[in-house]
């Protein structure tokens, strides 16, 4: 029998934030929502080109209808393991066609997924599982020797609801995923689904301490995914290859995996993104669009001097994560592809792409304008006062794709969001007003005290908490470094008690804590002291000045 915990943290609905009524039915008025549950994405492509390659990886394709048939099955199989509507299941399956299989079959089970990252490990994960009362988990086996399903058993230790870890490869002591497959179930479960309801949480970027999951509705990201392709300008014929992490928001649906069976396009999946593996893997399949963080961008087109094989099928290239210069832009521009795409967006909605066929100068100094009519931009100042036209302040968004809550997060919320539902992005911004890039937005800097490592957003907090329960430190301080190649590097600043230990040392013991692989240090600098505001807070100008002359 269920105790009352259970029933309570089963709900959905407990701590999910739905878009006013008033707004959602604007909305539906203009067309942007159609009652569609996600997975209908799938179905149709099915329907429409059944033979054609959906997903495809180094192991072989799936065909639309293969992959829409195995959806059903493996949604079969969970419902048949008690798995009901409504449950969330944490996904993090590496770069392949499994991750769609096992994306769509959820959804299809009318589950939640909760897109993980790869990189994520027990604190984040055991996170995730509590808040999201999560009653499984969907992982592989081993990937570059990190064995996942001991970090499981550990989650699951810790999360007694979550009963259910399915193994990708070699189980050990939890249950095959890759079985599932092979059952043969009476048909998939009949769902109903509320399409205002979450069809997934993606996992913000982390700016204040552990990671917020972003409650999707199936209406808004039916929406994202299509507006997305749309102003990418896909087509049928386009081949899109998945480079970036999966469960990203950036490649899953922005326009992504989901955009791109919207057109009935293939997507290719890669677990390399190094050119010299990812360039004739372009060849092979001659892939016309991508989506790539800054400092990637920056590799490909280097390589590009040096590479036997070049990407020439390449007609779009993606490039966010975090604000490119005009002169990287033009880098990329003049080397990589003409095709070039800036974006500036978040897991959160909202999100600004220049378009293909915008002017050199455009692309080269924005980040571009609204994916939707329906998006509403404002630029505040510090007391929340709209500046004037074409001045620098922070960026606060509400519109068809954008939250309206963090998923169990009262306190983020009382934070993240204005009286009137806009969304504080933490970004300081402008939005030209005249000229030849009126209507477009440029990314100045930023308001929340974040590192953009990678393409991943770091928060320097919840590092600097892992960084002081170490035995050995005093205070610490987590700060931005400049970097030619992941656009920021983390350093950390440390005051020790006695003797110092180094840097590999202390990644160790974060790896011992369970932090990301990608919230790890690149730099140590001892310090005797950090220096201080006058209001008794680190002042990391100082710390950033101080590092940067050591």
């Amino acid at each position: 029998m269920s105790t009352g915990f259970d029933h309570q943290q089963r709900d959905l609905t407990r701590g999910f934030v739905p878009f006013p009524d008033d707004r959602a039915a604007v909305y539906r008025q203009a067309g942007y929502w159609e009652g569609r549950a996600l997975d209908t994405i799938l179905r149709q492509a099915a329907a429409q080109w059944p033979d054609k390659a959906a997903v495809v990886d180094a192991g072989g394709s799936y065909g639309f209808a293969e992959l829409d048939a195995l959806a059903d099955r493996i949604a079969a199989a969970l419902a048949a393991r008690g798995l009901r509507p409504g449950d969330r299941v944490l996904l993090q399956l590496p770069n392949s066609r499994e991750f769609a299989v096992a994306a769509f079959a959820l959804l299809r089970a009318g589950i939640v997924p909760v897109l993980c990252l790869p990189g994520h490990r027990s604190a984040e994960m055991g996170h995730f599982a509590s808040v999201s009362g999560a009653v499984g988990m969907v992982i592989p086996d081993v990937v570059a020797g990190f064995d996942y399903r001991d970090m499981a058993t550990d989650v699951a230790a810790a999360n007694p609801g979550l009963r259910h870890v399915l193994v990708l490869g070699d189980p050990g002591p939890h249950e095959s995923w890759s079985a599932l497959a092979d059952e043969t179930p009476t048909g998939p479960p009949d769902v109903v689904v509320d399409t205002s309801a979450p069809a997934l949480l993606l996992v913000s970027g982390g700016t204040t301490g552990l990671p917020k999951l972003i409650p999707r509705t199936h209406d808004d990201y039916v929406y994202n995914a299509t507006a997305s392709a749309r102003a990418c300008g896909l087509v049928h014929d386009d081949v899109y290859l998945v480079v970036l992490p999966a469960g990203h928001n950036f490649p899953f649906a922005c326009p992504g995996m989901l955009g791109s069976m919207t057109v009935g396009a293939t997507t290719v999946f890669t677990d390399d993104p190094s050119p010299e593996s990812a360039f004739p893997l372009i060849e092979r399949h001659r892939v016309t669009v991508t989506a790539l963080v800054n400092a990637l961008a920056k590799l490909w087109t280097q390589a590009c001097e040096w590479e036997p094989v070049l990407p020439t099928s390449l007609r779009l290239v993606q490039v966010g994560g975090s604000r490119l210069s005009p002169d990287e832009a033009r880098y990329i521009y003049d080397g990589l592809t003409t095709g070039l795409q800036q974006i500036f967006g978040m897991a959160e909605g909202m999100l600004q792409f220049t378009r293909p066929g915008d002017s050199v100068e455009v692309v080269a100094n924005t980040q571009g304008r609204p994916v939707s009519p329906h998006d509403e931009l404002r630029v505040v100042d510090e007391a929340g006062v709209d500046v004037t036209p074409g001045a620098v302040g922070e960026l606060l968004v509400r519109g068809p794709y954008t939250l309206n809550g963090y998923y169990r997060a009262d306190e983020a919320n009382a934070r993240s969001f204005s009286p009137d539902g806009f969304y504080r992005s933490g970004d300081r911004v402008r939005i030209f007003a005249d000229g030849p890039l009126a209507g477009n937005v440029e990314v100045v800097g930023r308001i929340k005290d974040v590192i953009h490592r990678g393409g991943e957003t770091v928060s320097a907090t919840d590092l600097e908490d892992h960084l002081l329960t170490h035995p050995a430190v005093y205070a610490a301080a987590a700060v931005a470094l400049p970097d030619e190649y992941l656009g920021e590097k983390i350093c950390a600043a440390v005051v020790f008690r006695g003797t110092p230990v180094g840097l590999a040392e202390l990644n160790g013991f974060l790896d011992e804590r369970g932090a990301s692989t990608h919230a790890r240090p690149d730099v140590l600098v001892p310090m005797p002291s950090l220096p201080m505001t006058a209001v008794g807070k680190v002042d990391k100008k100082k710390v950033i000045a101080a590092v940067s002359a050591h």
